[in-house]
């Protein structure tokens, strides 16, 4: 999840963000990953951003039960959870710098 918010940079026409690398991991999607940003929009960024989220999530859970039965050993589970943990707390960070940006905006006078 955080490759494809280091990908987000690509959505900027500015070299402001220049500085930022683009790890092309596979979880970035492939045109984040080549820094093209052809045909992306800011909404379909977050949607994958938020999908990931949800897989990272989902991957928690279901090595928590691999743990349960005997299928996955503790550092499978720890590094599971410590991940999902980062997804989660990244997601609520943004959510909350959106909601910011959104009162911002609404408090201004036109």
């Amino acid at each position: 999840m955080i490759e494809s918010i280091k990908g987000v940079n690509s959505l900027f026409s500015t070299g402001a963000l220049s500085s930022v690398t683009n790890d092309t991991s596979s979880t970035a999607s492939p045109a984040v990953a080549q820094g093209t940003g052809t045909g992306m929009s800011f909404a379909q960024v977050m949607g994958d951003m938020a999908t990931e989220a949800t897989n990272s999530l989902r991957l928690s859970e279901t090595k928590s039960f691999e743990a349960i039965q005997g299928k996955a050993t503790t550092r499978e589970v720890v590094d599971a959870v410590m991940n999902a943990e980062q997804t989660l707390q990244t997601a609520i960070a943004i959510r909350d710098k959106v909601v910011t940006a959104y009162l911002e905006i609404a408090r201004m006078q036109i």
